[in-house]
Order: structure tokens, then sequence, then C-alpha cells
């Protein structure tokens, strides 16, 4: 929005002229964030303690939860997006179709996840939304989002992979005469989005654990969005160049904004948690990063942790119905080492540098090329 207030008036102040650089509003897009999410959630807080809306905490997972966690307000996450949707609209150029999709997928996981966690404050308990609805959404709005914009060609079915250069797969140029199989690339997109959206739903199990992966992510895809939406910089680097890509900079450095705001207010002990409002949210918005910026494959390693935690429950369930038997001592990864007797300090922090090891992995990816 200031882009556009903003910008025609450089003509006559020079000073305007610095909402152009996406560099500019990248950094005050994430101080945006940052400051609305440090401003709200102490009343946010003081309001859902006055009100008993507190996390319900499952019987059948750790039994130190039961213990410590009782009586923490919930639904943090309200917050997060209001930082993340607001920062986005003033700071991004809203005429770039993709920043539209992406905070779409945002604010209709979001909606998903307020759902889910409205229920079991409601009725205290700690089922929600049916696991049905929630895939009806989150695959609904990925086919929204993804078949628009391959309709009108804001999106190519083609899948890049990583450590080779201009090595893609055509999703519609694998049948000679059979165009429609583009749309198996939305089919797949919608497929990375919900996976995302539930993987850090998954991990959002300890204080900080989730958000310091979700920052992470959000910094590199961050760097990502900046490359793919630069021409000079995509083709020195072979990596496929995006209309409007550069934009979601601005949209990804909000999301590490309110994750650091958060952040402030989650720290263990945690004053507050993200509920699902913000885990499926940042997850499906993490997704639809990976597949506009043209980065999909590349994701699964961003975003490492989120899918060792998926692929453990996973695993986990896997083995049980056949075999009887469990291969973790509790399912999600972050449960067993709990199980283990390992401080949830540590837990956490070594789950960040784990994030963190991996994203400069997928960094180094860029050069390998």
């Amino acid at each position: 929005m200031l882009y556009h207030l903003l910008v025609p008036l450089s003509d006559e102040h020079q000073f305007f002229n610095l909402f152009r650089y996406i560099s500019f509003r990248t950094a005050w897009g994430m101080v945006t964030a940052l400051a609305v999410c440090y401003w709200l959630y102490p009343p946010f807080i003081r309001w859902m303690r006055a009100r008993r809306m507190e996390q319900i905490i499952r019987t059948e997972g750790p039994q130190s939860h039961l213990e410590t966690k009782v009586g923490t307000p919930t639904m943090g996450g309200v917050v997060m997006l209001v930082g993340i949707l607001l920062s986005s609209l003033l700071w991004a150029r809203l005429d770039q179709p993709v920043v539209w999709m992406a905070l779409f997928i945002l604010s209709v996981h979001g909606l998903i996840g307020f759902i889910d966690d409205w229920k079991k404050v409601m009725l205290r308990s700690s089922d929600g939304l049916a696991g049905r609805w929630k895939l009806v959404g989150q695959f609904g709005s990925g086919a929204v989002a993804l078949g628009l914009g391959y309709h009108f060609g804001i999106i190519e079915p083609d899948l890049v992979l990583p450590f080779f250069k201009e090595a893609t797969i055509r999703f519609d140029e694998l049948v000679p005469g059979a165009p429609w199989l583009g749309w198996l690339y939305v089919a797949f997109g919608m497929f990375v989005i919900s996976s995302f959206s539930n993987a850090v739903n998954l991990t959002d199990g300890l204080d900080g654990l989730a958000i310091g992966p979700v920052m992470t992510s959000g910094v590199t895809l961050a760097i990502l969005a900046y490359i793919a939406g630069n021409a000079v910089l995509s083709e020195y680097l072979f990596v496929p160049h995006v209309d409007g890509a550069g934009e979601l900079t601005v949209f990804a450095a909000a999301i590490v904004g309110a994750g650091l705001g958060f952040l402030w207010f989650n720290a263990y002990p945690a004053q507050v948690f993200m509920g699902d409002v913000g885990s499926l949210a940042l997850g499906g918005a993490l997704g639809v990063l990976g597949i506009l910026t043209k980065h999909e494959i590349l994701l699964a390693l961003v975003g490492g942790v989120f899918v060792l935690e998926n692929v453990s429950v996973l695993l986990q369930v896997a083995s049980f119905k056949l075999t009887g038997k469990r291969i973790f001592l509790m399912a999600p990864l972050h449960h067993h080492y709990e199980k283990k007797g390992w401080s949830e300090p540590k837990i956490i922090v070594r789950f960040w540098i784990i994030s963190i090891l991996l994203a400069l992995v997928a960094l180094t990816t860029l050069k390998v090329r």
C-alpha cells in the first residue's frame, strides 16, 4: 500500500524513492510485524486469561505437560496473523498476484485453525475440528489459489530439481499431446501446502519449538524469493525467474518479524501458545512460498525439522499397525526425546540448531548448481 501511495511522490521528494526498494520495505515489514505483535500480546494474554481461554492438554501426551502447561492461554496465532497481514498490506506491492495468493493461503489456513481452537476452548476438549474438514479446507484453499494461478499463467507447472543447472520436470510435457497434465502440478502444490501446514502443527508441542524453525525457514525463503524475483541474480544462480516473487520477500520477512514478537512471550516457560490458528497458517504460508518461488523440493530441506516430525508420526503409526511395535517412545519426534529424559529447553535449542544447519545447506545448493 505504501509503495503505491508514496512512490509517485518521489519526483517531488527524493526520500520517497526509498519505497521502490524491496530491501527497504522488507526490513520495515519485519519491524512492523514485530512491533504489532509486541504491542498486542500483553493485552491479548490478559484478555484470554480473564476468560480462561487456555490450551487444552491432551491426556495421552507427556505427563509433565499436564503439570506445567495447563492454564496457558492459546490462540496466540491470531496476533501473529494480524501482524503479518497488516505488515504485508502496508509494505508489499499489492499489484502482484503472488502476494495475494500467499495472503489467501495464510488467511484461510488461519481460519481453519481458529475454528479448531475455538471448538477446543469452548467444548473444553482436545478434539476440535474433525481432521477431514481440516483437509477439505486446506486442499480446497490450495486448489483455489494454485488453480487460478495456473489458469492465468502466474505459476508454471514445472518442478525444479536442486543441485542441477536448469533441471526441471515439466508436468504438461510429460506425455505428448496431454497438456492437461499440467493440472497435476496444482495437485502436487496442494499436497505440499497441506503437508507443511500439518507438519508445523505437529511440531508445535513445546515452548518455542515450532516458531524457531518457522523463522529460520522464513529467512531462507525470503532470500530465495528475492533471488527468484531478480532477473540478474536468478540467471546467474540458475534459479527460475518468477515475476513478482521479490515481493514475497516482504511477506516472508513479516512472518519472521511476527515470529520474533511471538517468541518474546512464547519462550520457555511460555506465556501464550500459538494454537492451530498459528501453526496451520504458518505452515501453509511456508508451503505456498516454496511453490511460488519454485523451490518446492528444496522446501523439504529448508523445513527439514517439520518433515522429520511429520515422518516420525507416519512411521510410528505404520509400525504399530503392521507389527504392533512402536519405533519411538512417543511421536512426534520431540516427545520421544522428552521420554528419554531430555529437558524441554535442550530439545528446543537442539531442534533450532538443526533447523539453522538445514537452512544453510539449502542455501549452498544455489552455488552447487
